[in-house]
């Protein structure tokens, strides 16, 4: 048995797909096949009911999976324990990024930390941020830039990057474009485009409206900014936006002040427990990027 059977058996488990296994492990899928077959003859017993479309664990997979990660994370801890000796930080580091952000101190971070510590293998993808905060609090992810309705997430510590307020961005011609200020109730009254449920805006907006008692008409949803900027710059309907976001089209779109919408949206690094030497490193490195002149760009 070896550890890179382990670990291919746990990023199966934890994707229920072997094509994105493979990708997550960089090899591939028929490479994460073959071992996880050498792996299940060891054994003697088959690890995955692989009969339909997701592969799911049989039950002597889910008596081994927790196994599996617990020997994974211990041979992490010792080449960990070694750097903190010798100076020379190893390991992996999986992190999560919310979908359709681009902030380009977040990748100067990842950048810098990587030319740093070239012997810590950083693995990223996107999630919307409900399900990036779950991954966080199952030791998934390592670290994750999730939006967020909230400076506090249950049972994580986090630093929270940006706080912005609700804006609605239409082009010139729509209805409220010359309103100057905007109210619940007045967006009420025309269609609605904005990002999904779980993510941290929707949840911003969507929380404002019920405690208000006002239904909007979300007629469209996207979960990038710049499409729901898109949407609405072709008036199809108004673009509930942050701030920064919606600046960003302030040449073919006006950002009206939502009256009424006090809770900021947040953007924040979140990460569970005390940070080993690699996060803790990189977590520094994202401080630094964050503080300087070009932290609000996107």
């Amino acid at each position: 048995m070896e550890l890179r059977q382990l670990e291919y058996f746990v990023a199966v488990a934890e994707e229920r797909n072997f094509t994105r296994a493979a990708e997550r492990v960089h090899i591939s899928q028929s490479g994460v096949s073959a071992q996880i077959r050498r792996l299940e003859r060891e054994l003697g017993a088959e690890l995955f009911d692989r009969s339909a479309r997701t592969v799911t664990l049989t039950a002597a997979g889910a008596a081994a999976f927790e196994h599996a990660r617990a020997a994974l994370a211990a041979a992490g801890a010792v080449g960990q324990a070694v750097g903190e000796v010798t100076g020379l930080l190893r390991g992996r580091l999986t992190l999560g990024m919310v979908i359709g952000c681009t902030l380009t101190p977040l990748f100067d971070a990842l950048a810098a930390f990587h030319r740093a510590h070239p012997g810590v293998e950083l693995s990223l993808r996107e999630d919307n941020s409900d399900r990036l905060v779950e991954g966080l609090r199952s030791g998934d992810f390592d670290l994750g830039l999730v939006g967020a309705a909230s400076g506090t997430l249950h049972g994580l510590d986090s630093l929270t990057l940006v706080s912005e307020r609700l804006v609605v961005a239409v082009p010139a011609g729509h209805p409220l474009a010359d309103a100057g200020r905007v109210t619940l109730r007045d967006l009420a009254a025309h269609p609605v485009v904005c990002m999904p449920p779980g993510t941290g805006l929707r949840t911003v907006f969507d929380r404002a409206c019920e405690a208000q008692g006002v239904r909007p008409r979300v007629a469209l949803q996207a979960s990038a900014a710049d499409a729901v900027a898109g949407l609405a710059r072709r008036g199809l309907a108004a673009a509930v936006l942050s701030e920064s976001m919606a600046a960003l089209h302030r040449d073919r779109l006006t950002a009206l002040p939502l009256d009424g919408v006090e809770a900021p949206a947040l953007l924040a690094l979140a990460w569970r427990g005390t940070p080993g030497p690699a996060l803790a490193g990189l977590l520094g490195h994202c401080r630094r990027a964050f503080a300087g002149p070009d932290a609000g760009e996107g």
